[in-house]
């Protein structure tokens, strides 16, 4: 846990205060100065920043705080001295060092020396101004001034008493070395009357490639922009609006895939910045992850016009359609007779077999007719395979929907058919019982019925009921190759979600760079001696693979139904119209 070891120090002497320093291990073999930093006085916490060296002047040593703290908002001042006692041995040199807390007037002023060699660091605290000046037991902890710098914190969720309050003090600490950011910026071999000892003391880290890119992605994005809005432009035109263009954009998810790509290349395109690191971390996930997909979808498109396999799978294509239509007459020819030993009502088995029959032969002409144009057909789709890879496999959704039409036509009819007969029945079963379902209050009352509504009730109820068997049988053998075209779109659906929702960014930051992703701090003990301050080392533990994926995961434009396996039963036994997936705005039947 974070600060569990801090608050078994404080635990352990009760009637002592606590002082934590925070400093730096960069500056462990800096030379000898003052220390700057921010004081926190809810923790009585000093959080080190950077370290000035002789020789410098107090009055420009204060007016470059008074800059950098107007720059970043961040309370910096001078909290100490620092001592190397193995470059400057002279006993004036102390004194010098506590002489300038009363130029600088900090309380309390703190005095942190390395005693030459010596793995032990003396750290005091002088209260010049204070009447009653208390025992402080010191705590001097070591960070990594870069990784706590470029790391951005992510408390536990579930955080709450004594856990809150650590994750809240300890994003006090990574606050403050992220927003001072401008203190970092000078090095050493810059010319000033300041020489400062950091992180990047010995030279800026930059990356030339980093900037040209930089500079040349505003005119880009500028491009992109105006490219986009005009694209935009024109699919909110009145003209998309109009059935059946409207009835084609919402159901073919090849069309949901290419707005929610465009919708993409706005956020990435746009010259607002990024308001937090969140919104930072989601547009460059969001073009990692178009990256990625366009790159996938050249490689299947390079390899699909590889070697003629677009011609292959064209001349291939045509005999499996065959070849599925003849299994489904095999089946219904099978169903016309006496399937598994059950007996039919033949007349109302007969005229349902050469029904879907005859929907195969329409199948069949219809996939003759198109025979011609299919490696057309199919030579254009592959070119949108350039759109990325998630596009191609919408794409294929969307042939398998509509090669696999006739299938659904046969569920549809028999679903319909099975649900009429159910509704029927249940409504005459309540007419036996005396009752009847109220439209208005949506509810079942008493009602009295006469004997001829009787009659004819029990005569409808008694053919239905007879007539259910078989049009039940037809209704499960339809609803079986439904769902197996359901699955096989939920499954391709499935993978293009994941392609849009995994943060790829952040898990190769994860993987590279792990202190980037903090979940939070541990210590361990460098060293502890009786008389000298305790030593910890601060190291950030990394946010998990899981957290990740759950804190930076990207909305998709598909929902899946979250039905329960009870509430999907219900929908199968009443006949209600299943769906792989359901747009946003759909309603689901």
């Amino acid at each position: 846990m974070m600060g569990s070891r801090l608050i078994c120090v404080r635990r352990s002497r009760v009637t002592a205060m606590v002082l934590k320093v925070f400093f730096p291990s960069c500056c462990s073999s800096a030379d000898s100065g003052i220390l700057i930093g921010r004081w926190i006085s809810e923790q009585s916490s000093a959080v080190i920043l950077a370290v000035v060296h002789f020789p410098f002047i107090p009055v420009q040593v204060k007016q470059y705080l008074g800059e950098v703290q107007r720059v970043t908002k961040v309370s910096v001042s001078v909290l100490g001295s620092w001592s190397n006692s193995k470059q400057e041995k002279e006993e004036s040199l102390s004194e010098f060092l506590e002489d300038l807390g009363t130029i600088f007037c900090h309380e309390p002023w703190i005095q942190i020396s390395k005693e030459g060699d010596s793995k032990f660091w003396s750290c005091s605290t002088l209260q010049k101004h204070s009447k009653n000046p208390q025992e402080e037991e010191i705590i001097l902890v070591y960070y990594d001034q870069r990784k706590v710098m470029l790391s951005h914190l992510h408390p536990p969720l579930d955080t709450a008493g004594q856990g809150a309050e650590d994750a809240s003090k300890l994003s006090a600490i990574f606050d403050t070395v992220a927003r001072s950011q401008v203190l970092f910026m000078t090095d050493r071999y810059d010319e000033g009357p300041i020489k400062l000892t950091h992180w990047q003391s010995d030279g800026v880290e930059a990356s030339i490639i980093v900037e040209l890119l930089k500079q040349a992605s505003v005119p880009a994005c500028m491009l992109l922009t105006f490219l986009l809005s005009l694209l935009s432009g024109i699919c909110r035109s009145r003209v998309l609006k109009f059935w059946p263009l409207s009835f084609l954009w919402s159901k073919l998810s090849t069309c949901e895939q290419l707005g929610h790509r465009l919708q993409h290349l706005q956020v990435i395109s746009s010259n607002k910045k990024a308001q937090n690191q969140n919104q930072l971390m989601r547009k460059a996930n969001i073009f990692v992850s178009l990256l990625v997909d366009v790159a996938l979808g050249i490689l299947l498109m390079s390899w699909l016009y590889r070697k003629n396999r677009i011609g292959h799978l064209a001349d291939t294509l045509i005999p499996v359609a065959d070849h599925v239509a003849e299994e489904l007459q095999d089946l219904l020819q099978w169903l016309m007779g006496a399937p598994a030993g059950l007996k039919m009502n033949r007349a109302l088995d007969q005229v349902l077999g050469r029904f879907f029959l005859y929907h195969i032969h329409l199948w069949i002409s219809y996939i003759h007719l198109l025979s011609p144009f299919i490696e057309m057909i199919l030579w254009y789709v592959g070119l949108s395979a350039c759109l990325g890879l998630t596009v191609a496999l919408c794409i294929l959704s969307d042939i398998l929907a509509l090669l696999t039409f006739h299938i659904y036509c046969f569920y549809v009819y028999g679903a319909r058919l099975y649900c009429l007969k159910i509704y029927g029945l249940s409504s005459l079963w309540r007419l036996f019982r005396g009752k009847k379902w109220n439209v208005l209050r949506q509810r079942v009352d008493s009602c009295s019925y006469d004997l001829d509504q009787l009659f004819i009730g029990t005569l409808l109820f008694t053919i239905l009921l007879f007539l259910l068997p078989t049009t039940a049988l037809y209704y499960l053998v339809f609803i079986l190759l439904r769902l197996l075209v359901v699955v096989v779109q939920g499954l391709i659906h499935l993978l293009v979600d994941l392609i849009d929702s995994l943060p790829l960014y952040s898990l190769i930051l994860r993987l590279c760079r792990s202190y980037r992703l903090a979940a939070g701090v541990k210590f361990r003990v460098l060293e502890q001696q009786d008389g000298k301050p305790l030593r910890l080392l601060m190291q950030i533990n990394p946010l998990s693979y899981g957290g990740v994926v759950q804190t930076y995961r990207l909305p998709t434009y598909s929902c899946y139904p979250r039905d329960s396996w009870a509430s999907l039963c219900k929908k199968l036994f009443l006949g209600e119209l299943i769906y792989p997936w359901k747009h946003k705005g759909d309603k689901q039947n």
